[in-house]
């Protein structure tokens, strides 16, 4: 009999056709780069990208580039491949987090793939003070998160439990920011059901994608989204309205 809290891992189906769909994530974000550069622009405010476990900054380069053309001051993390929550990896993303904050006069926005995006709602529960915004693209933070992915025990390997330096008792507690959890039913590394926020705040909202986990981070649809997110004003944050096109591409949040 499983515990209570054990969430199964995407199905065989879905893991075996995830770099099969990450590939046409990729041709059909080159297809969409005009329709992208009509995306929503914002104050040029800083924005600090992370990313997923095994992934470095080099991975999120186009990402990175499309944000900077909408005029945004866009940072990696600078902490070469993410192997995960290491003796140190939290205290140097803070002092490059406090660095940021005083260098642009304010707020840093963060945005986090997978294991990233776990950073950066950690980075907000320490300085919230410190950061406008976090969206996560699936990211494994809810109940269940343990068992829910194929990486789970590669990540167990190099992360033994009594070593993490994160709090695993409030990840699932929605940051006290405002948050956006990006997350698809596609997902074919980890179980969707985990990167849905829970019981958030007013300022909290999950919003549903079509497309692969390795993927999202080459998504044109989370492209836009983040665009939109991003182009907010600071003081007047309002969740994602979902209404003609945008109904379409992105399906109601379950």
């Amino acid at each position: 009999m499983k515990d209570e809290s054990y969430v199964a891992p995407p199905s065989a189906l879905l893991a075996l056709t995830e770099a099969h769909r990450t590939f046409i994530e990729v041709v059909s974000l080159s297809l969409s780069h005009s329709a992208l550069r009509k995306s929503p622009r914002g104050d040029g405010h800083a924005v600090m990208v992370l990313p997923g476990f095994f992934g470095d900054d080099g991975y999120n380069t186009p990402l990175r580039r499309f944000l900077s053309g909408l005029g945004y001051s866009v940072y990696g993390w600078g902490q070469g491949r993410n192997l995960g929550p290491r003796d140190g990896v939290l205290e140097s993303l803070e002092e490059r987090l406090e660095f940021l904050y005083r260098e642009h006069g304010g707020p840093v926005s963060l945005i986090g793939h997978s294991l990233g995006g776990i950073f950066a709602r950690e980075l907000a529960r320490e300085l919230p003070d410190y950061v406008r915004q976090v969206i996560s693209l699936g990211s494994p933070f809810g109940e269940g998160r343990l068992t829910a992915s194929h990486l789970a025990r590669v990540f167990s390997r190099l992360n033994p439990a009594e070593e993490l330096t994160i709090d695993q008792e409030v990840l699932a507690q929605a940051p006290p920011v405002p948050n956006t959890a990006i997350y698809s039913h596609g997902d074919g590394v980890v179980n969707w059901k985990t990167s849905v926020q829970v019981d958030g705040h007013a300022q909290s909202e999950s919003i549903r994608i079509v497309g692969s986990h390795c993927g999202m981070t080459m998504n044109p649809t989370a492209w836009f989204l983040m665009a939109e997110r991003l182009a907010q004003e600071a003081q007047n944050w309002q969740p994602f309205k979902r209404s003609g096109w945008t109904s379409v591409v992105y399906p109601a949040a379950v």
